[in-house]
């Protein structure tokens, strides 16, 4: 009987004290975050265009007669001048020609002779009644045409000379071979391309635009050009040349960016890029890509409260993207903070901890230690 009055009593007692205890708190989930304070900078999100080196000029240069390649007196790469033989034709049939001409003018030249002779006869039978006016008339008549006939044939004289001389293809400037499309032996057509010579001196960045990025190009206020081989170096460039029409297999345009005082580091066919900065306006505010999210067709950041810490959704307007930023074109204002990380696992009213209040935290933890063992 006294043993379980005992157990009664011990009882009441873990149940007074079970009573007497407060319940444990509420676990409130805090989440770390990355974030940012957004502000406007000068310029807007730039952009980049791939493109090749290439000369201003450029000649593709073909005989102005038929024949048969017998020489080729450049490589690709050569550095030649201006009246600089490039390859010649076989000039067998151009020589027979002028002999020929030749032979024509000296027919032409004894008519022209004989008719004046034979007109001089008969003025002075005339002069002795021994000829009629008619026959006089008709010797001048024979001479005149005997005149033109020399004329035509001087001419064409002229022309198998000049035939000849087609015969050796020279360049038209100086410059450098960039392409070779005939090899001795070959047979080629009057003004068939055989040669192509890029001028030296001034140098252009060829470029394709999409559809959706020739108004930007247009409203860059500057250019900026690089190449791979020298990545340190940077040239002004100017958009001297834009396509008005797409290119019918890739459905891009065209465009030519001219680069002022290209240097010898500048070499044709060197890969390129053209930096279009301020395509958007004097002053902007940027975030990364991964602020932003994508929900129900809407552009959506999370604003951070600066006093209580939680988050809340925001519609924003985009502007262009580059690399892994985007301008905000409208939607957030200066010195607000942005969640950039994280931005999927966060609902509305939810409690955040940046990176900052994290960093300031642990920093922290060491001197609250130490006043707690203290204590």
């Amino acid at each position: 009987m006294k043993t379980t009055f005992a157990l009664s009593l011990l009882g009441l007692a873990v149940l007074a004290t079970g009573c007497s205890r407060k319940p444990p708190a509420a676990h409130e989930d805090v989440r770390p975050v990355r974030s940012t304070i957004v502000g406007t900078s000068q310029g807007s999100v730039g952009a980049t265009y791939s493109g090749e080196v290439q000369a201003r000029y450029e000649s593709k240069l073909g005989f102005q007669t038929s024949g048969r390649i017998v020489a080729r007196l450049v490589e690709v790469g050569s550095t030649v001048k201006r009246g600089q033989p490039l390859m010649r034709l076989d000039p067998a049939q151009e020589v027979l020609q002028v002999a020929s001409a030749d032979a024509d003018v000296d027919g032409k030249k004894s008519r022209v002779a004989q008719d004046r002779i034979d007109l001089q006869r008969t003025e002075a039978l005339l002069a002795r009644h021994f000829a009629s006016q008619a026959e006089v008339d008709a010797q001048r008549l024979a001479l005149a045409t005997s005149e033109s006939q020399l004329k035509s044939a001087l001419a064409q004289q002229q022309i198998k000379v000049n035939q000849r001389g087609y015969t050796v293809l020279v360049a038209d400037r100086d410059g450098v071979v960039s392409a070779i499309h005939a090899e001795a032996g070959q047979v080629v057509s009057p003004g068939q391309a055989v040669v192509t010579v890029a001028a030296d001196g001034e140098r252009e960045v060829v470029v394709a635009i999409a559809e959706s990025r020739v108004d930007e190009l247009k409203r860059a206020k500057s250019l900026q050009v690089s190449v791979w081989a020298q990545p340190g170096k940077r040239y002004v460039g100017t958009l001297r040349e834009l396509a008005p029409d797409t290119d019918s297999v890739t459905r891009t345009y065209s465009a030519r960016i001219g680069v002022k005082n290209p240097d010898a580091a500048l070499r044709l066919g060197m890969t390129a890029s053209v930096f279009a900065a301020d395509i958007d306006g004097a002053s902007a505010i940027r975030l990364p890509l991964t602020a932003v999210l994508n929900k129900d067709g809407q552009s959506l950041v999370w604003v951070v409260d600066a006093k209580t810490g939680q988050v809340a959704s925001r519609t924003v307007q985009l502007g262009a993207a580059q690399n892994d930023q985007v301008l905000i074109a409208g939607g957030l204002n200066p010195g607000e903070t942005v969640v950039t990380a994280g931005v999927h696992m966060l609902f509305a009213g939810q409690k955040v901890k940046t990176a900052e209040s994290a960093a300031a935290a642990s920093n922290s933890t060491p001197a609250a230690t130490a006043v707690a063992a203290k204590e």
